[in-house]
């Protein structure tokens, strides 16, 4: 019949077949008079399924047949094959026939009607190609099947293929590869598991099957921070261990100032000290402020290999799981630390307040220091607290530091000081941290402004270029509007949102919140590159040494701004992801917030405040809330694979 869609489906050679009734027609010509059926089975031919299987051609016969025409060289049409093959021309014998030409066959071509043997030597390559094909198919199976089972396997007992793909899966999980790039049969597999559109779902495969870190850093894969230090530099900082306690260039010239009472604070967890504190009471009863910062130049030379990959990190890396240091380890928390009991090598500034805090005199020495004891932020609060008769030196630092940032806060500094919470992994698992204000941390902060200052102004009096931060004038909202507000983080929201960003130069200009006219950081050279470059451009002003211009030290500063910017955002994502670990296992929690301000108010994001996460963090809230509003925040939806955290504040 011209044009039916009518179809009968039978088994054959386990695969579904379908003979057209149009096709039929042209192979088994109705009777002469008869009418064309509107369905297979009906008559003249009454086919159905169970006479197609009966007139069904077995092995034998298809062999027998092939050998026939392969010995006669002769041409068939359809009828006379069937005749030959099935011994008849039956509907039946003619449409199993057919079916079997058109199927997967390989011994005979069938085109226009006509039926011809393959010679043996056509049929050895097609043979060998079907072959290979089913082996693919075999493989393809097996491959479907590992991904749907999702149980751990173990990588290298895999076949060589499928370590292949699972590499590519990765690849294309962390963003390095496109669904595009990727082999069709690879695609094909993603699309029949609903995986081709989502790298969220990948990433949860990969973890079912043991092949994906589900902590994994996507930004820091390929980095130099995912390939730790090579033999070579360790081998280097072994040599360089060597040398900690030779006489090295310059050492004559320190000032030894080792009989001080030298103390370092830091968090119970650090191991690379930094920076130490001391006081001298001076004979005219007036204190002398001194601010010791660690020397590694003494022992890596300019564009020595230890200098040159620290320049290639820009600073040590921040992460939940504990710092990856931009020296190696055994230097960082060795001859680079000021180690108490231990003579270091150190850059020790000295500064006179005046009785506003301002500096009245300064100066800035190579000096050999030895702590006398490290403390703990927690020991350090207890001893100014407590301010025992003979250690009175803690409370004396902390009330002339403290002179200091009033002095600061009068030439318009902004001090927004907040417990501030933080996500640690210990042992995997996400751990809350808080840090709460204290005075012992005030001071410690206050003296590294106060030595960045120093720096600052050593470098303008001096015509020195260095790494100025700099941050231009804010417009803050009127001081009625501010204090109408809630004091604390609400206030702090809303003059946050006018600072501008921070900048650097090589040439000083003021900075707003910090109320400097000048200032550049100098206190941390273990951990920033740019803080060694502040030493040794003062180094070089200090021996009569030619340091170098703005156009050379801006050129250093390009060379290592783009990794400190990529250390940045790989600390970001990883704080975010802990978040997101965190909220995982918090899920079901509730919390009280405080609303602070609108991020993007079309879409009902704002910024809140959940004191007792210590933390500020983006959350959909009500259309209508108002600064220091009160709320009460729930997790929507979270799921760190996906890289994804909604979190909802409504009405308390």
């Amino acid at each position: 019949m011209q044009g039916s869609k009518v179809r009968l489906r039978i088994g054959f050679d386990a695969k579904s077949s379908v003979v057209p009734l149009r096709q039929l027609e042209l192979i088994c010509p109705l009777p002469s008079g008869a009418d064309a059926p509107q369905r297979l089975g009906a008559s003249p031919w009454n086919l159905r399924p169970e006479s197609l299987q009966q007139a069904r051609l077995n092995r034998r016969a298809w062999g027998a047949t092939w050998l026939l025409l392969l010995e006669s060289a002769e041409t068939l049409e359809i009828r006379d094959f069937a005749d030959l093959a099935c011994g008849g021309t039956e509907p039946a014998q003619l449409a199993s026939c057919w079916l079997k030409l058109v199927g997967p066959q390989q011994w005979f071509r069938f085109k226009q009607g006509q039926i011809q043997a393959r010679s043996a030597a056509e049929l050895k390559p097609l043979r060998r190609d079907r072959r290979l094909k089913q082996l693919q198919e075999q493989r393809q199976q097996q491959w479907q099947q590992l991904l749907r089972a999702r149980q751990p396997v173990s990588f290298d007992l895999l076949p060589p293929e499928q370590q292949q793909r699972l590499e590519a899966l990765k690849q294309l999980a962390a963003g390095a590869l496109e669904l595009d790039q990727l082999q069709p049969e690879l695609r094909q597999s993603l699309t029949a598991l609903h995986l081709a559109q989502d790298r969220g779902d990948l990433r949860h495969l990969l973890v079912d099957l043991g092949q994906w870190d589900r902590h994994h850093l996507v930004s820091m894969a390929d980095t130099t921070w995912s390939l730790g230090f090579s033999a070579e530099l360790e081998a280097e900082a072994e040599r360089v261990l060597a040398l900690q306690d030779q006489e090295r260039p310059g050492d004559s010239g320190r000032l030894d100032l080792t009989g001080q009472r030298c103390v370092t604070i830091d968090d119970d967890d650090t191991r690379d000290i930094d920076d130490g504190l001391a006081l001298e009471r001076r004979p005219d009863s007036n204190l002398r402020l001194w601010i010791h910062v660690a020397d590694p130049g003494r022992l890596v030379p300019v564009d020595s290999p230890l200098d040159l990959e620290a320049r290639r990190r820009g600073s040590s890396l921040y992460l939940a799981s504990g710092n990856l240091p931009m020296f190696p380890l055994p230097l960082t928390t060795g001859p680079f630390s000021l180690r108490a009991g231990i003579r270091s090598a150190a850059w020790s500034t000295w500064v006179d307040l005046d009785a506003e805090g301002d500096i009245a005199a300064y100066g800035i020495e190579r000096s050999w220091v030895k702590p006398t004891y490290r403390l703990s932020y927690s020991d350090a609060d207890d001893l100014i607290d407590l301010a025992p008769p003979q250690e009175r030196d803690l409370a004396d630092l902390e009330q002339l530091l403290n002179r200091r940032r009033q002095w600061r806060v009068s030439q318009g500094a902004l001090l927004m000081d907040l417990p501030e919470g933080r996500i640690r992994s210990k042992g995997g698992e996400p751990v809350l941290e808080i840090s709460e204000p204290s005075p012992s941390r005030a001071m410690v902060a206050e003296a590294m402004i106060l030595a960045g200052a120093i720096a600052a102004r050593f470098g303008v009096e001096h015509g020195l270029a260095l790494p100025f931060r700099s941050q231009l004038p804010a417009d803050l909202p009127p001081k009625a509007e501010l204090d109408a507000l809630p004091d604390g983080a609400v206030r702090f929201a809303a003059i946050k949102r006018c600072l501008s960003r921070g900048l650097m130069g090589t040439q000083a200009s003021p900075h707003f919140s910090l109320g400097l006219p000048a200032y550049a950081q100098a206190t941390s050279p273990i951990r920033r590159y740019g803080d060694l470059v502040v030493q040794r451009q003062i180094q070089a002003q200090l021996s009569g040494d030619t340091p170098m211009g703005e156009d050379a030290l801006q050129d250093l500063l390009n060379s290592f701004d783009g990794a400190v910017r990529e250390g940045i955002g790989i600390s970001r994502e990883d704080q975010r992801h802990w978040q997101q670990v965190w909220f995982e296992a918090h899920k079901s929690s509730q919390w009280r917030a405080d609303f602070l301000r609108w991020l993007r108010p079309q879409d009902r994001l704002g910024l809140v405040r959940i004191d007792d996460l210590a933390m500020d963090l983006a959350a959909e809230c009500p259309q209508n809330a108002q600064p220091g509003e009160a709320l009460l925040l729930r997790v929507q939806q979270v799921d760190s694979l996906r890289d994804q955290l909604k979190l909802v504040a409504s009405a308390s």
